[in-house]
């Protein structure tokens, strides 16, 4: 081989090294994509898209009047394409946060993020999510994200042919894969403050007895006692439901969690507790109170997707409603916000002290 052929043949071999590499490069971004948040493959399943922490610095620091942490709560979200209405909703609500005076550094979702918990539905949520640099987002399931049990193969909602082949076991597997679960409640840690996350661990295919309610294990309330035993020393904690307690002395049954007592003894020894729910979708202006004070402060959240009013009719379409909470040294604010007008709603404003 001449030395001019030889210097050919090598450019030629170099530049197939090259692409080789930039193929390889390739298919390892792709594999990074395809990662869920909480690091498990996705496996061609539909998962939450990345979230950032907010890096603010420490707020007290220059201001000791300063929230120590901010959250938004959003619930009912009911996203799914074959209403639109939901999908804007969601997104008023994700362009209104954007213009907040105060950081959200995290957005929590109790329960309902779907209409039916199909694979469609969170395609449509996923869709929604990454157009948007989000904080941390955390979620519970409601009673609609196992609702895919009544849809017929025709697309349907079919009571007569339920659960049309489909089990409560793949609903909790779409939700779990989504956000990165292993199981369907969880905690968090943010800005040192605890999130605590339950949910429904069954639905009608499982146990027809629940019926819309929600069902948890003694697992998940053995698992809750433990979280809660970190809170001796009375720093606040925010624990997420989806379906609401029954009144005090009732066990729980449909639309209501069960088993409602023991829920409320584990509560009992500890202060500063903060529970949320949603499942009831009552306007914040003009309803139910939203605030009941028992061993915990106790608050319903309003409806993203779907504000309904005292007799349950979604008369308002164009309202979207959510819960600001900002947490400080001694107190915690609750706002409730419009967010397709981008205004705090004076009937949902709330202080309460830290004892």
């Amino acid at each position: 081989m001449s030395r001019r052929a030889f210097i050919r043949w090598m450019l030629g071999l170099l530049v197939m090294i090259g692409a080789a590499l930039a193929g390889l490069i390739k298919l390892l971004q792709q594999s990074v994509d395809r990662q869920t948040v909480g690091g498990a493959q996705a496996s061609g399943d539909v998962v939450l898209p990345k979230t950032e922490r907010v890096t603010n610095p420490d707020p007290v620091a220059g201001n000791p009047a300063a929230p120590l942490f901010s959250f938004m709560i959003l619930s009912d979200l009911h996203v799914s394409p074959d209403d639109p209405n939901t999908v804007r909703h969601l997104k008023q609500a994700l362009d209104d946060m954007k213009q907040f005076e105060s950081p959200v550094e995290a957005l929590v979702l109790t329960g309902d993020v779907t209409d039916y918990g199909r694979e469609r539905d969170y395609k449509e949520l996923k869709k929604t999510l990454s157009a948007y640099k989000l904080p941390p987002v955390y979620a519970n399931m409601g009673n609609h994200d196992y609702y895919d049990i009544w849809i017929d193969r025709k697309g349907a909602f079919n009571k007569e042919t339920m659960p049309n082949g489909k089990t409560d076991w793949q609903s909790r597997e779409r939700f779990q894969k989504f956000f990165g679960l292993s199981k369907p409640y969880h905690d968090a840690w943010e800005k040192g403050y605890h999130l605590i996350l339950l949910s429904q661990e069954a639905y009608v295919q499982e146990k027809p007895e629940v019926s819309e309610g929600a069902w948890y294990s003694d697992e998940q309330l053995d698992w809750l006692k433990e979280r809660l035993a970190s809170h001796k020393d009375g720093k606040p904690v925010f624990i997420m439901t989806h379906q609401p307690l029954p009144p005090a002395g009732q066990d729980g049954g449909s639309h209501q969690l069960i088993p409602a007592k023991k829920f409320r003894e584990l509560l009992k020894p500890y202060k500063n507790v903060f529970v949320f729910c949603g499942h009831r979708h009552q306007d914040f202006q003009g309803t139910v109170e939203h605030y009941a004070k028992e061993s915990f402060h106790y608050f319903h959240n309003s409806s993203v997707g779907r504000v309904l009013n005292r007799n349950y009719q979604n008369a308002a379409k164009e309202k979207a409603q959510g819960l600001y909470v900002q947490v400080y040294r001694d107190k915690v604010t609750l706002r409730g916000r419009a967010f397709e007008s981008g205004t705090w709603l004076k009937e949902a404003d709330w202080t309460v002290k830290l004892i």
